[in-house]
């Protein structure tokens, strides 16, 4: 994890800041962020400075800790663009930008693009760049298929949602307008304006998976319009996309956040917030930003800081990182199971939440509209590991999922990618013919081998190693048993041997 924090560019006449550095690592590697920020605080008290003017080692570090966290979603959101859209035409599982992708099937299993997809839904998505005119989408009759059509911020808050339980199964037309936009639209069309100019449509159809439920959704999917609103109403071909060989287009995002050093980390941040500004409830954050040169509309300026706080603050990712997984690991769990049923989605200014929920996977919905039970360790409190141990989750007669749309429960690696199988089976879901024990209770059998021909409609295959469970709950009931009030929580996941 982290960029270059490990590299040493001095010479020998420098070994002082050399060591310095060496003890920050060996300090961060044993006790994280409150202990550094004290080593920090000795050192720098013993080789005090006459530059007052600079921000100083130990507020150089809080700051670009924070503003690492703060710049999480919006970093990670534009390299999942990049990576979807840098091709010359639509594929099964990119478009150019402005463009619809429409995926065809499940995500494929080696697909390490996004973390946590799902396999309930048909992806059909769109990235929009909406800073020089709006877009059109046209959203066909959907019946009573169930769809939700979430339209995120470059920040990873929902600013509108368009869907089944929202809006109805009617055909809809919407303007995306940016933030400085103004004008008169069609009639017709409704105005939804995002805060930034980078727009991630992130729509998803449920389909079965069956060839003929693939193939009504493909119908529907097809359906569906994109246009500039200068095209509105008018014949209109696409333009190519560019392809830009630079872009690695294997690697997993998260992997590859994690690679940049915190100069251009920093540097990218300051290009991107030109056209996806902070909202105005960010000014306390904006101010210290700029104390280390991180400025809205402008590219970064690193001479705010002297060489010294230069030096130190390649220790950042690290740090940053190590904050958000704590935060991840300090969360309540309820027998096992990690969820929210408010602040995602729509994460205000609670950056270390949104910074943490992008490091898991990016694309949350809002609460009322899906809630993600997230398992990492099973009912002993130990990590999941398929090689020496076999897993049952057990719902009493009438307690499964409290879902009005429908629910699932998905498997994946460590790394929160699907696990290959015999069967190709990555999730088990109310769509599935579950066996039904006699007193109306289900068992769903987690393990690496077959539990045998008679449950093996429950078993959800797992690795033989580490891995992770994640529960979906589509439109969760508002009225109990409910996941949203309380009336309702994930039965513990026990060990079956």
């Amino acid at each position: 994890m982290g960029g270059c924090a490990n590299s040493n560019p001095f010479t020998r006449r420098q070994h002082g800041l050399n060591r310095l550095g060496r003890v920050a690592m060996t300090f961060i590697k044993t006790s994280g962020l409150a202990l550094i920020i004290a080593v920090l605080s000795a050192l720098s008290a013993s080789n005090a400075r006459a530059e007052d003017a600079f921000v100083g080692p130990v507020e150089a570090v809080k700051i670009a800790v924070e503003a690492y966290i703060y710049g999480y979603p919006l970093i990670t959101f534009d390299m999942v663009r990049k990576q979807q859209t840098n091709v010359a035409a639509p594929d099964a599982e990119h478009a150019p930008m402005g463009q619809m992708i429409k995926m065809r099937t499940y995500p494929a299993v080696d697909n390490h693009c996004c973390a946590a997809p799902n396999a309930d839904t048909l992806y059909t998505e769109s990235w929009l760049d909406v800073s020089k005119e709006p877009y059109v989408i046209s959203v066909p009759d959907m019946g009573d298929r169930y769809y939700i059509l979430p339209m995120l911020d470059g920040w990873s808050n929902v600013f509108f949602v368009a869907g089944s339980h929202t809006t109805g199964g009617k055909a809809h037309t919407y303007a995306i307008t940016g933030p400085g936009w103004s004008g008169v639209l069609p009639e017709g069309v409704k105005k939804v304006k995002s805060p930034t100019a980078m727009v991630w449509l992130l729509g998803r159809i449920y389909s079965s998976g069956t060839p003929d439920d693939y193939a009504a959704v493909h119908a529907l999917q097809d359906k569906f319009a994109i246009v500039p609103l200068s095209a509105y109403g008018k014949p209109y071909a696409p333009p190519p996309g560019v392809v830009d060989p630079a872009v690695d287009m294997r690697t997993a995002v998260r992997k590859e956040v994690e690679a940049l050093d915190i100069t251009d980390y920093l540097a990218y941040l300051a290009r991107l917030m030109k056209t996806n500004p902070p909202t105005k409830a960010d000014a306390p954050m904006v101010a210290k930003m700029a104390r280390i040169g991180l400025v809205p509309g402008q590219d970064f300026d690193p001479t705010k800081l002297n060489f010294l706080d230069r030096v130190i603050i390649q220790v950042v990712p690290k740090l940053a990182l190590l904050e958000m997984g704590v935060h991840l690991k300090r969360q309540k769990t309820t027998d096992g199971w990690l969820y929210f049923t408010k602040g995602v989605g729509d994460f205000g200014t609670d950056y270390l939440l949104r910074g943490m929920a992008n490091l898991l996977g990016p694309g949350w919905n809002r609460p009322q509209d899906a809630v993600y039970p997230l398992s990492l360790k099973d009912a002993h409190g130990d990590d999941y590991n398929g090689a020496d141990h076999k897993y049952v989750i057990h719902f009493d007669k009438g307690q499964l999922p409290p879902a009005e749309a429908f629910w699932s429960l998905t498997m994946y690696d460590g790394d929160f990618f699907f696990v290959p199988n015999v069967l190709n089976r990555y999730d088990l879901a109310q769509r599935d013919p579950l066996v039904v024990n006699p007193d109306g209770s289900v068992d769903l059998y987690i393990q690496a081998e077959s539990p045998g021909a008679g449950k093996e409609a429950n078993w959800l295959p797992a690795p033989k190693g580490k891995f992770v469970l994640v529960m979906r709950i589509y439109t969760p009931r508002k009225e109990a048993p409910s996941i949203l009030n309380g009336t309702w929580t994930p039965p513990p996941v026990k060990r079956a041997d």
